[in-house]
């Protein structure tokens, strides 16, 4: 008794279940499969696969996802790689600096600095990491004239810039690094015995006609700053930037430049930086070639979560002609940099697994559905017809 009970109430479930069904089936006595029904099946299938594959396809690529925040870190440093041609300046004479609104400045930056002489056919001639100067010569002036005093050694004279009675300059670079800290300028190369030995003068000669490559990187403060390009070596005075230009032998200079790569940080995949590949050739000598840059930090997350933390750049350019300002005029090309408020963020990721299953599923539905409908239209429209053949021959 117990078990056809418990038969009972299963099959009261199954019945159930079966009033549920949306899906009635039908006998397949009454099936009438037709011409026009298998062509509108056949092309709906292939319809389906396309879509299918095209879904697929977006699903498998990656979705990048932008979003502006506030940048709240404090501190840090700005890492800035560059790679400049000139044209029109020999590598002897050229020489990099860098400053910022805290008050920090180098000059004539030789770290991390490749320079590489090239003709005028941009054939490399040279490479080379020194800056402008020479190593020490061995047997530098004599303070006291041309003989020893009582087991004195050699000590080469600074031309008066000296800053103490036992100052030595025993090179050439000494000498312009002496004049520097007094604010004075070299007024002729010629009269310093330390560079006509070291051949300073013969190496510019030598070099009149030919460009150069200037590349490296430079590590500076996360503050707003300008890192610059000029033909001499800077120096201040009274709060005024100067350059050292009447020891370079030569009136005028062409800053005709061109930019291979300009970066603030790593290079971020499909991002490309304004700068790369930009030529500018000047028309008059003596000009100032400045680029005004608003950096913006971003930090670039690739879908297997690698994060790159870099910036990208605007920039704004401006050239300031040598007749602007004759006393203050420096030749050259700056770039003056400033950091942005906000930060971007990109994240790559895939589209949700449950959002690809609902467009393959409103895929096949969709299209079987207005399938159907076609196939409705397409049988009755046949039906009528044959009803008004058969109307006419009667």
């Amino acid at each position: 008794m117990d078990k056809v009970y418990n038969k009972l109430q299963i099959d009261k479930v199954y019945n159930k279940l079966r009033n549920l069904d949306a899906y009635p089936k039908i006998n397949e006595d009454f099936y009438s499969r037709t011409l026009s029904g298998g062509v509108i099946t056949l092309f709906s299938s292939i319809f389906i696969f396309v879509l299918f594959f095209s879904e697929l396809r977006l699903y498998l690529h990656t979705v990048t996802n932008t979003k502006l925040v506030v940048d709240t870190s404090r501190g840090g440093k700005l890492h800035i790689n560059f790679d400049v041609t000139f044209p029109a300046i020999p590598c002897t004479l050229l020489s990099l600096d860098a400053m910022d609104i805290s008050g920090e400045r180098h000059l004539d930056i030789r770290h991390d600095i490749f320079k590489k002489r090239i003709d005028s056919n941009d054939n490399v001639i040279e490479v080379r990491q020194d800056g402008i100067g020479a190593p020490k010569i061995e047997k530098p002036l004599q303070r006291h004239g041309g003989r020893l005093e009582h087991n004195e050694t050699y000590c080469g004279s600074c031309y008066g810039a000296e800053m103490s009675d036992d100052q030595c300059c025993n090179s050439c670079e000494e000498v312009r690094d002496a004049y520097q800290k007094r604010g004075w300028g070299m007024t002729n190369l010629e009269l310093i015995d330390q560079c006509k030995r070291e051949g300073f003068i013969q190496k510019v000669k030598d070099e009149v006609g030919e460009g150069c490559n200037i590349q490296g990187s430079l590590e500076v403060n996360k503050v707003a700053g300008n890192f610059h390009f000029v033909p001499g070596k800077s120096f201040h005075q009274s709060n005024f930037h100067l350059l050292d230009l009447l020891a370079l032998q030569t009136e005028s200079y062409n800053i005709s430049h061109k930019i291979n790569k300009l970066t603030f940080g790593d290079s971020i995949p499909g991002i490309v930086n304004p700068l790369d590949g930009v030529q500018w050739v000047e028309e008059t000598p003596n000009g100032a070639y400045q680029y005004f840059l608003k950096v913006v930090p971003t930090i670039y997350t690739d879908i297997r979560g690698r994060t790159i933390q870099s910036n990208q750049f605007s920039v704004t350019e401006h050239y300031k002609g040598a007749e602007a300002d004759h006393f203050r005029n420096i030749p050259g090309v700056f770039f003056f940099y400033d950091i942005n408020p906000i930060k971007v963020t990109f994240t790559e990721e895939h589209a949700p697994f449950l959002h690809f299953l609902t467009h393959i599923c409103a895929i096949v539905g969709g299209i079987f559905t207005v399938a159907g409908i076609v196939d409705s239209f397409v049988y009755h429209g046949q039906k009528a017809l044959r009803k008004r053949k058969l109307g006419k021959f009667s």
